[in-house]
């Protein structure tokens, strides 16, 4: 009660922190008419004038409202994009090396461009990390523009490079790149015998896009270099072939721990039936000897029990390729460790991959904490704000919205049944799509999506699924997922860092529409003429309430469900959003609906109810 009387009066920690940001931003809006008088040459010459008043002892903060200023202007000439009150926060939360908490469409991207500029002045280094290799090369070259205005220098790297390309783009002011791209580069450069073959430089600030993503999600995920072990490929494929000859009483499975275990029976079954096939010759299974057979039936039994074709991974040009739980992207290039893939190949009776040795091993969270400042920037940090304190010593700071949110957030809708969940959501998806209103739809795995891309094809309902098999097209499914009456299925990651404009999106529709034209009189015509109709189209769109947003289940972490509400309603846009939910989904089966699916039956519960 005391707390809740003091936050009236005094505002809460996260208020009072805003607040003492407001008299910079009031410095930097007093420089803006002088700023805007300078020719282009005037404005490109500031960036030698704020290095020289760093050589001369001032500090990054003193030169901030400055360095701020010339951003601001720099960006309207080029991009025309002028950063907001807001934003210019976001900036200087960045700057002071803490967690800038934005909402989407807050224009995340815009606001990086400000304490990069402003640590990239002093010439050692800035990295930007994004999540993957789409958004590394998008944001290089959109805020690109901007450094190279004002005279900094921009790399990226990319999956691929060799080494001298790698050097040259460490070496500039300012590097773009994923966070395995780094993570792998530094491990490759502490295997060099030399000096000047390492491709890095010592490590100076870095802003973490999406840093939930990788700070939390990822941030026990080894990146592991390895080299090749001896070959033991028949020996997977015969102790495949034994796991479906156990029954159900052979082994215990629990979900929630994501662990499965021989019981005795199933310990004593498996050996009678190894010794028939001749792997088993001498001993019990648990034998010294036999110690790698435990191994290898372990791997296959989980391989065969626990993961899922098309939910944790897929198979692609004779490969098990791994996706990520949280962003549903196919991980190419990853492997699971101690022979699970090799078991999970086995199964799939595709070519089996020798095993590996660890040569080289590092996890993200122990990389990110080797820079000296280390910032980052997400939608949904503030549920987690306790672990970053906790590991990063990073605090969060919540950054207010431009406008206020318009968002409608429905509370959830529970049935028993699966099936009745997806009729359910296909209902609703059919009267989105009749009166014209957008609609996302986002689930937890490549096989739900298709499931009800089937049910939304039985029902001629038109609609765009993207999941994993498709990452090439996700910008474009997403940038048009705003248009009139547009379905859009999507596996969780939902476009993070992609907008989802009311109406469609200009840029990637002309992208599409006018590659093939050349004549620069005949795309500004066809600009134009898209301009417009993306222009109608926004107010049919805004006339039907905004972006609907659907969950078909809840994930583990709220944060997922928060990301994805948020595609909806950005800068004020109206929205709404739903998540709809069964007692068969996942997360209610694991964590106890069986009493609670016989008590409703009892309680007379009917079929779409």
């Amino acid at each position: 009660m005391l707390g809740v009387i003091a936050r009236k009066i005094f505002g809460s920690a996260n208020d009072r922190e805003v607040k003492a940001l407001r008299a910079t931003v009031e410095q930097v809006n007093a420089l803006e008419p002088e700023v805007e008088k300078l020719s282009d040459d005037e404005l490109r010459a500031r960036t030698d004038w704020l290095r020289e008043r760093l050589s001369k002892g001032e500090t990054l903060k003193d030169i901030l409202p400055d360095a701020f200023a010339t951003v601001r202007e720099a960006a309207k000439r080029v991009r025309g994009e002028r950063h907001y009150d807001v934003q210019l926060m976001g900036g200087m939360v960045l700057t002071l090396g803490k967690i800038a908490e934005m909402k989407t469409g807050e224009g995340k991207t815009l606001v990086s461009t400000l304490p990069v500029y402003l640590n990239a002045i002093e010439g050692k280094g800035v990295h930007v990390v994004t999540v993957n290799d789409y958004l590394a090369r998008r944001d290089a070259e959109w805020m690109g523009q901007v450094y190279g205005f004002l005279g900094l220098s921009v790399g990226v790297i990319m999956h691929g490079m060799t080494d001298d390309q790698r050097r040259s783009a460490y070496a500039c002011d300012i590097t773009y790149a994923t966070n395995n791209e780094l993570g792998f580069d530094y491990l490759r450069d502490n295997m060099k015998f030399r000096l000047e073959d390492m491709v890095q430089r010592p490590f100076n600030f870095a802003i973490v896009d999406e840093v939930d993503s990788i700070l939390i999600d990822e941030a026990r995920t080894p990146l592991i270099i390895s080299g090749p072990a001896e070959d033991s490929s028949e020996l997977y494929r015969a102790i495949d072939a034994l796991i479906p000859k156990l029954t159900e009483d052979d082994y215990e499975k629990d979900e929630k721990a994501r662990a499965v275990t021989l019981t005795e029976d199933g310990t004593e079954n498996a050996e009678q039936l190894l010794q028939q096939m001749g792997i088993l010759t001498e001993g019990t299974l648990y034998d010294v000897a036999n110690v790698h057979l435990v191994h290898h039936v372990n791997q296959a039994l989980k391989a065969h029990k626990l993961f899922q074709k098309d939910t944790d991974y897929i198979v692609k040009d004779d490969k098990v390729v791994i996706i990520d739980e949280f962003t549903g992207r196919m991980m190419e290039g990853r492997r699971y460790s101690d022979g699970l893939h090799q078991a999970l190949e086995a199964k799939e009776k595709v070519k089996i991959q020798n095993e590996n040795q660890t040569l080289a091993s590092i996890t993200f969270q122990n990389y990110f904490r080797l820079y000296p400042t280390l910032a980052g920037m997400t939608g949904t940090a503030i549920t987690e704000a306790e672990e970053f304190e906790e590991i990063y010593n990073l605090q969060v700071v919540e950054i207010p919205t431009h406008r206020p949110v318009a968002r409608k957030d429905a509370d959830d809708e529970i049935y028993r049944t699966a099936k009745e969940k997806w009729n359910a959501i296909a209902d609703l998806l059919e009267d989105c799509h009749k009166r014209g209103q957008p609609a996302l739809v986002g689930t937890v795995s490549i096989e739900k999506s298709e499931i009800l891309g089937a049910l939304l094809k039985e029902r001629k309902i038109p609609h765009e699924v993207l999941n994993a098999k498709q990452h090439e097209r996700e910008a474009f499914i997403v940038a048009q997922a705003g248009a009139p009456g547009a379905i859009t299925i999507a596996t969780n990651m939902a476009g993070r860092g992609t907008d989802i404009k009311l109406g469609g999106n200009v840029e990637m529709r002309a992208e599409i529409e006018l590659a093939n034209i050349d004549d620069d009189a005949k795309r500004a015509e066809g600009i134009e003429r898209i301009k417009a109709e993306v222009k109608a189209d926004q107010q049919k769109v805004l006339d039907a309430g905004g972006l609907f947003v659907i969950g078909t289940e809840r994930h583990e972490s709220r944060r997922v469900d928060n990301q994805l509400r948020g595609r909806s309603g950005r800068q004020g846009d109206p929205g709404g959003s739903k998540f709809f939910l069964s007692l068969e989904d996942d997360l209610m089966r694991i964590f106890g609906s069986e009493r609670m699916d016989g008590m409703l039956q009892k309680l007379g519960l009917q079929e779409g109810e």
